[in-house]
């Protein structure tokens, strides 16, 4: 089923909402804050003629995949405060119902388990509300933070893609991970949780 858009997700001190247009002042310094902590691992335009979209321009678009539901952009909130952001893009119904999950977090709440909680999050609505039945992460194998993400949430390693995305400056290899309906039946947010009462004294 097509979803519907806006959409808001809770779970203790995490929030994933729609981006607003009150949000460009703190996604330009956050993204400013961070140039260097996620320069080598986002996606980057192979030509550098090709100039970035305004904050605005991107937001236009965003929320045109989301009516169309082929793209969804959650800000993600932690204590109230936007700390990141977690996109499920390239949404395929049909036979497929699947996605690609992509995330980032700024550094200053990064290992606070504010992005796994997130992706969980987000992962569930797909999952579970939307009726999607397959999500897949594509991550640098450099990457050793974003791919606990993923572990942590039982998605399964699938393969390298070799030379699979553009990122600052060359054609660089992904490690692949996926996760099906069938491997989280209740969620896979439970896990974050069952994690969490672990850790409690």
């Amino acid at each position: 089923m097509l979803a519907q858009w806006p959409v808001v997700l809770d779970e203790g001190d995490v929030r994933l909402r729609p981006f607003r247009r009150r949000d460009r002042g703190t996604w330009e310094r956050l993204r400013a804050l961070n140039a260097d902590w996620l320069r080598p691992w986002e996606p980057t335009p192979p030509h550098p003629n090709v100039l970035p979209d305004s904050y605005l321009g991107k937001l236009r678009a965003l929320n045109r995949q989301a009516r169309r539901g082929s793209t969804f952009a959650f800000a993600v909130e932690y204590q109230g405060n936007l700390v990141g952001q977690v996109t499920f893009a390239n949404i395929v119904y049909g036979s497929v119902q699947g996605a690609v999950v992509g995330y980032w977090v700024s550094q200053h709440v990064a290992g606070r388990g504010v992005i796994p909680t997130a992706v969980a999050m987000g992962v569930d609505y797909c999952l579970l509300e939307l009726g999607l039945h397959r999500i897949e992460a594509n991550i640098r194998p450099e990457n050793l933070p974003s791919r606990r993400v993923v572990e942590k949430l039982g998605f399964r390693p699938e393969g390298v893609r070799e030379r699979f995305l553009h990122i600052d400056g060359e054609w660089r290899d992904h490690l692949s991970f996926a996760l099906t309906r069938e491997d989280a039946p209740g969620g896979v947010l439970q896990l974050v949780r069952k994690r969490e009462q672990r850790h409690v004294p």
